[in-house]
């Protein structure tokens, strides 16, 4: 059986996936697709974790498994989708380091999955925003301390897919920026489910109707309807071309409001998060999807 698991930066789009997912669950499962409701998997795989702490898992553990998650479905691949993953908010950041409980994790699928093909899906978010919604959820005061100490532009999520293919070399990882995924969405779901660039889902533009105006919407859709016959690409500068006339500025826009952030440091984070994502391709084992 493929596993596949998706996860996320915290603040990503994660939640609007999985409903998307959930609203395909019927036509992916004639296809051999199982997306169990999260009600089903996420306490579960959290009380599995904390036990392997102290024992290592049973021969019959992963059939337990995926019996309580698909009860009598059959399926091929198994879709698990959780942006607690790699831990709370309050425990994703350490000394600088992003989810540093990410190599302990995927160690653990497969233990739990030693013989099924895992695969691991994850977004990622320009450090510069995310490191100050998840510094709002902290329990600490005050930046310095929540990051460690550590200077906020040292950041790298390569880092942290490093660590993750080295606990797991054989596990195949895809990633995304969160900030392209209006753009991406439907290549998203569609790899998530491992079906062909094309093949029909439903809610292939979710977050386009969050972001642009109803009127922009409504043409974009006519527009699609007047041009049935076209490629992943041509869309994706489609949607660009709307979205550069249509979008809600405000929608876009993210507020920073952190002392001593000027919008210098910003800019410098968001050029280091660029090359970053240069470094993340370049990474074996790692497939980016990019606009």
């Amino acid at each position: 059986m493929q596993v596949i698991l998706h996860t996320g930066a915290h603040y990503t789009d994660d939640d609007r996936l999985m409903k998307c997912l959930l609203r395909n669950k019927g036509d992916f499962a004639k296809l051999g697709i199982a997306v169990p409701g999260p009600g089903k998997y996420r306490k579960l795989l959290k009380d599995t974790f904390n036990a392997l702490k102290e024992a290592p898992a049973s021969p019959d553990a992963r059939n337990i498994l995926i019996d309580a998650m698909l009860d009598d479905e059959r399926a091929d691949r198994l879709i698990l989708s959780n942006t607690h993953f790699f831990g709370a908010p309050r425990s994703c950041v350490r000394q600088g380091q992003l989810y540093p409980m990410a190599p302990e994790r995927i160690a653990n699928m497969r233990q739990l999955f030693p013989f099924d093909q895992v695969e691991m899906f994850m977004a990622i978010r320009n450090p510069a925003s995310f490191l100050p919604a998840v510094f709002d959820t902290s329990p600490q005061e005050q930046f310095a301390d929540f990051l460690g100490g550590v200077d906020p532009r040292e950041v790298r999520w390569s880092e942290t897919l490093a660590r993750i293919r080295d606990a797991a070399p054989d596990v195949p990882i895809t990633v995304w920026c969160n900030e392209d995924t209006p753009l991406i969405w439907a290549q998203i779901i569609r790899d998530l489910a491992g079906l062909e660039n094309g093949e029909k889902i439903v809610g292939g533009f979710d977050l386009l109707g969050d972001i642009m105006t109803r009127e922009g919407m409504k043409r974009f859709r006519a527009y699609l309807k007047s041009h049935a016959v076209m490629t992943e690409m041509q869309k994706r500068r489609v949607i660009s071309a709307f979205l550069d006339k249509f979008a809600i500025e405000d929608k876009l826009e993210e507020e920073l409001d952190l002392p001593g952030w000027t919008e210098q440091m910003v800019d410098e984070m968001t050029d280091i998060y660029d090359e970053d994502v240069f470094q993340i391709q370049r990474l074996p084992g790692v497939q980016m999807i990019s606009p």
